[in-house]
């Protein structure tokens, strides 16, 4: 398969070919294969992740490829799976149906009222076929021996992947980074909400026994309760951390301490909203605070360099915005390293 493989220079140009980074890999050669998901159906303030991926393949080609920690590891294969774009026809319809709901809710209105009801089935159902749609993807690679990362879309995306994974894994965990929980049940109605992902992970894939553990500053009463409440989920929020450094705590401590909470095997759902917003200017719903894209980076590091391995991830919310790249730009720069450390673990 080698010898038909175009040949691909990683000193050179950037190559426009579609695929993430320019790399010639086809999937049924690849060690690694991303699954993308143009989708935002449900995001609650700001939109735009849908064109995300499309923006992402784009910026990705301005990569250089060498990395300390693992300098060769893209050779062993990082392909791109065919982009389904009826996810993003079925997202733009039913976009329009979700604004329709949330504004009704915002001006007072009640999820019963019956045409508001029927909005939210329709959303729900198309939630629902979308989630079918990426899980289907990811169960056909896995079952081909190859790992999967997801670049959505909205933080409703992984779901599908995370079903997947919890079909061929008897336990993991989950490193969710994130300026929020995501632990609403069925936000302003919508059963796969963005801001419902982990909520709907906890409940239907029971697999994930360990707790998923995260770096939020931006969540409700009703989330801090049921994290509280939960063994299966360990809150590191952002004060907590900040507190830590404030009194002297180094952030390699602190990032062993959320390490050790995992068990062998481990999933990354990174949000670009865990960044500070200087990292991701227009992300859906951006929160003053957060991580800098080195300690980020530094706390994935610390799962592989414990010795864990990472199953798979995802790399979602990024907004891109025309003739302002530094979205997509930082995006593809945490897909990379998500990508390296996947495959050395």
């Amino acid at each position: 398969m080698e010898q038909n493989r175009p040949p691909f220079d990683p000193d050179g140009v950037g190559v426009d070919n579609g695929a993430y980074f320019g790399f010639p890999f086809a999937p049924d050669e690849a060690e690694l294969v991303l699954v993308s998901a143009p989708w935002d159906v449900t995001v609650s303030y700001g939109a735009g992740a849908v064109y995300a991926p499309d923006a992402i393949i784009e910026a990705s080609t301005q990569l250089d490829f060498y990395d300390p920690m693992a300098p060769d590891a893209w050779r062993r294969g990082i392909a791109t799976a065919d982009v389904d774009y009826s996810l993003q026809e079925l997202s733009l319809r039913l976009r329009d149906e979700a604004a329709k709901v949330i504004e009704h809710l915002e001006n007072g209105g009640s999820p019963a009222d019956e045409r508001t009801a029927r909005r939210i089935r329709r959303v729900n159902e198309g939630c629902a076929r979308m989630n079918d749609n990426i899980r289907g993807q990811a169960a056909h690679w896995l079952a081909a021996g190859r790992r999967v990362g997801l670049v959505g879309g909205d933080h409703s995306t992984p779901y599908g992947l995370i079903r997947a994974l919890g079909d061929r894994h008897e336990g993991f965990g989950v490193l969710h980074l994130d300026a929020h929980c995501d632990l609403r049940a069925a936000y302003e109605g919508f059963e796969f909400s963005h801001a419902s992902v982990m909520f709907n992970v906890l409940r239907d894939v029971p697999q994930v026994a360990r707790p998923p553990a995260r770096g939020v500053r931006d969540y409700s009463a009703a989330e801090a309760a049921l994290a509280a409440a939960s063994e299966r989920v360990a809150l590191f929020d952002d004060r907590e951390l900040s507190l830590g450094r404030f009194e002297g705590r180094t952030w390699a401590e602190q990032c062993r301490r959320i390490v050790e909470r995992l068990p062998r095997e481990v999933y990354v759902s990174f949000d670009i909203d865990a960044l500070s917003v200087e990292c991701c200017p227009h992300t859906g719903t951006p929160v003053p605070g957060g991580l800098s894209f080195g300690e980020a980076i530094y706390l994935v590091e610390c799962v592989v360099r414990s010795g864990r391995r990472i199953i798979g991830f995802d790399v979602v919310e990024a907004v891109p915005r025309q003739g302002e790249p530094l979205d997509a730009s930082v995006a593809a720069r945490v897909l990379y390293k998500l990508c390296l450390l996947t495959l050395i673990s």
